[in-house]
């Protein structure tokens, strides 16, 4: 079974059991919303209830209804089975991009080996062509992703490889 980590339970809210989670899940809408399940600690549990409260996802669990059945999860990770997130045709989850192909406008290809963040909010790809460029994900360089082919069609700055 293949699971994708979505986020960690960061704190209990209120006396109802409510849990905190703190989440850059990039599809969120796939995953917290009411009758989803989710994995903790390879168990099941089903969302009652979910809301965003600041930054934050809060949840509730079916059969958990006062803080002190939800202390035992506090610093816990969440996980969702990858067939669950039903992603829409053109979307793709960051860890599937390794090993795209990438074409450049001069059709030069290359590999895509990482995905790390430069900051918080700044993904960025590391791309093995005659020699390694990185180029942000969020960038006006990136022109189609292709999840069915497994490539990424990028322009590239003249001189970057």
């Amino acid at each position: 079974m293949d699971k994708v980590y979505v986020g960690k339970i960061v704190n209990t809210h209120g006396i109802k059991g409510e849990i905190r989670i703190i989440s850059d899940f990039e599809f969120k809408d796939k995953v917290f919303y009411i009758n989803a399940n989710i994995i903790i600690d390879d168990k099941n549990y089903k969302i009652t209830t979910y809301r965003k409260h600041k930054q934050y996802d809060m949840i509730t669990l079916e059969g958990y209804s006062n803080i002190n059945d939800v202390l035992f999860l506090k610093n816990k990770k969440i996980f969702v089975r990858k067939d669950q997130l039903k992603l829409d045709q053109n979307q793709v989850l960051d860890e599937d991009l390794i090993n795209f192909k990438v074409i450049d406008q001069n059709n030069n290809y290359g590999i895509i080996t990482e995905i790390f963040y430069a900051s918080k909010s700044n993904k960025i790809l590391r791309v093995k062509f005659k020699k390694e460029v990185l180029i942000p994900l969020a960038s006006p360089m990136i022109k189609k992703i292709d999840p069915q082919n497994k490539q990424v069609e990028v322009e590239l700055i003249k001189g970057m490889i």
